[in-house]
């Protein structure tokens, strides 16, 4: 099983770019030099810790970097939200993805908005693993049979990502280099806050 193999995004929670677009490749402008942020390490399903959105440790982001790992990982939480609102057994489960869907993709939109304001071309960085590690925690959590052991470990790994995710937001309110992206970064912690307590809520549930 998957367990909960979350290798952050080397930078924060917030996705900021095209809901539902796939990032073109071009940077056409560059908000702002690149800033040093180092990422946790990226983690294989079955794994006890991570996130499934690294960027490689000790990277120099830009701020194009910054939006492409931020929209892959609200992305593929909003896509593990789906899957929990239908092979979800528990309640609190099935709530919890659809909270994940909706909020993250809210947040995918405003960051899509401000992508196309500054004219940021969303660009990985190099050796990026994000896609890969989504797509591995997901295919782990569409092979694992409906029931408690799956709650588990979806809340699991949801806990450990957003803790991840909100180690990691000092360092991209440092590597960001445009104001209204710091901006942004700061306007959604309260938001990865309330789904890390309400994770946490859940894990102490279904583990009693």
């Amino acid at each position: 099983m998957s367990r909960y193999g979350v290798a952050v995004a080397a930078v924060v929670w917030l996705s900021l770019t095209a809901c539902g677009k796939k990032d073109q490749r071009a940077d056409t402008s560059a908000v702002g030099s690149g800033a040093t942020a180092s990422a946790a390490p990226a983690p294989t399903a079955g794994s006890t810790t991570g996130a499934s959105a690294n960027a490689g440790a000790s990277a120099t982001l830009t701020d194009p970097n910054i939006v492409a790992i931020l929209d892959q990982a609200n992305a593929a939480d909003s896509a593990r939200g789906r899957l929990a609102e239908t092979k979800g057994t528990s309640a609190d489960v099935k709530n919890f993805g659809r909270l994940m869907v909706g909020e993250h993709h809210a947040l995918r939109q405003q960051g899509q908005q401000l992508a196309k304001k500054l004219n940021v071309t969303p660009q990985p960085p190099p050796n990026d693993q994000s896609d890969a590690q989504a797509k591995t925690e997901m295919d782990s959590l569409n092979a694992m049979p409906k029931g408690k052991a799956w709650d588990k470990a979806y809340i699991d790994y949801e806990v450990s990502y957003h803790q991840q995710l909100l180690q990691t937001a000092t360092k991209a309110l440092d590597a960001a280099q445009n104001q209204e992206l710091k901006d942004l970064i700061k306007r959604a912690a309260p938001v990865v806050q309330k789904h890390l307590d309400r994770a946490k809520q859940i894990q102490q549930k279904l583990g009693a």
